[in-house]
């Protein structure tokens, strides 16, 4: 075998590797935040600072508890709803103004043959 077709292989073997963590992360995103904090924890218990550093790294997303994570589960980090028309004073209700909005016809133009 040849050393160009070696270096082929391994580079295929690359991006196959890392479209399947691709895949792994968006179709099964619990899956990879569990093995992902598994690794971290391991890593951040050994001595080496190398290890430490690409624990914290590893470290999901979720797990973190900052704001910058934007997981919207407490509603303090996402943006802000619209005022509604009942904030700027006008008296209706925000369930009103939300069934007005919903109840809205759909316009279609017609196409010109």
């Amino acid at each position: 075998m040849s050393t160009g077709l070696l270096i082929q292989y391994i580079v295929l073997g690359l991006i196959v590797a890392a479209s399947v963590l691709v895949l792994v992360r968006k179709l099964a995103p619990q899956f990879s935040n569990r093995w992902l904090a598994a690794w971290s924890i391991r890593l951040s218990r050994r001595d080496s600072r190398l290890a430490k550093a690409l624990g914290r790294r590893l470290q999901p997303k979720q797990a973190t508890g900052s704001c910058a994570d934007g997981c919207s589960t407490c509603g303090a980090c996402g943006p802000k709803p619209p005022a509604s028309a009942a904030s700027r004073g006008t008296g209706a209700s925000s369930d009103q103004v939300r069934a007005v909005a919903e109840s809205m016809p759909l316009h279609f133009r017609s196409r010109g043959h």
